[in-house]
């Protein structure tokens, strides 16, 4: 590092055409400045500069190494060029963990704007149910539901969404319509688990709960499976209301007891603890922060 520093305070000086042009810049004294230029010819054991008293001139060797040090500070200053877009504006490659169930619709409403606004900025999307080494896969930003317990990121609690008892009307046709809590456990259940035997948890008016045990019929970790089972009209399944929002509307998947329904699920922005976090990071919390808050 000192190298450099002197390779930088040489360049300087012939600049400047003088060890009291560069003194003037650095503010140093011209001796100093000439103290670093031996130490410089000292290290490299070569003549840099002709001393005279009325000027300096370069030696071959020293006007040689002049243009090596140009380059060196030229790539010096691109890079901290690019490290100031880095942190000023979103470019770069955006790699985002998200999981499998979350709808491509919401990202896509909330990421295309900004690659929109932004044609120096990529994105890189990675779609897993399990929780994977944000660091290890160099991750900028995970959504993640449900607590976050890890020290070593930093998690920015954004929604909380509604969790739904859905079913295809087929299904309903056939099983009848539900009208009360207990009807579920002679229900076929579809879960996001590969334990066949779960409990569920309803919360009711004035603060009531029951508490189900059920049976599953199908049992898997992957929601989008579970899902089309919902849709398929092979039983009841619990989805988070965001992700459904479209089959509800159309009529594919209708809700059960609108009065009894789980507890909602947060939903968390997380990143890697950083003392500070690049541009397209933060611009991307901010564009899915309204996304995952919009009604």
């Amino acid at each position: 590092m000192e190298q450099l520093k002197r390779m930088a305070l040489f360049a300087t000086v012939v600049d400047r055409g003088s060890m009291v042009g560069a003194a003037e810049v650095l503010g140093m004294t011209a001796s100093a400045v000439s103290q670093q230029i031996r130490k410089l010819e000292e290290s490299t054991q070569v003549s840099l500069l002709h001393r005279t008293t009325r000027k300096l001139t370069l030696t071959e060797a020293g006007a040689s190494f002049y243009e090596s040090c140009a380059q060196v500070l030229a790539l010096a200053e691109q890079a901290e060029q690019r490290l100031a877009e880095l942190r000023d504006a979103p470019v770069g490659e955006l790699r985002i963990a998200a999981p499998v169930g979350l709808p491509g619709k919401l990202l896509s409403e909330a990421l295309a704007p900004l690659l929109r606004a932004h044609p120096g900025l990529s994105l890189r999307l990675f779609f897993h149910d399990e929780m994977i080494d944000l660091i290890e896969r160099r991750i900028d930003l995970a959504i993640r539901v449900g607590q976050q317990d890890d020290s070593s990121l930093v998690a920015r609690h954004v929604a909380d969404w509604r969790m739904l008892l859905c079913a295809a009307p087929a299904y309903l046709a056939r099983c009848g319509p539900v009208e009360d809590p207990q009807q579920l456990l002679g229900l076929d259940w579809l879960s996001l688990s590969t334990d066949r035997w779960q409990q569920v948890t309803l919360y009711g008016p004035g603060g009531t709960q029951q508490r189900l045990r059920i049976d599953s019929r199908v049992a898997c970790n992957n929601i989008l499976s579970v899902r089309q089972f919902t849709l398929a009209g092979m039983g009841v399944s619990v989805q988070p209301e965001p992700e459904v929002r479209e089959q509800l509307a159309s009529g594919q998947l209708l809700a059960l007891l609108p009065a009894w329904q789980p507890a909602p699920i947060g939903i968390h922005l997380v990143t890697p603890r950083r003392d500070a976090q690049p541009a397209k990071v933060r611009y991307a919390i901010e564009a899915l922060r309204r996304s995952l808050l919009a009604p």
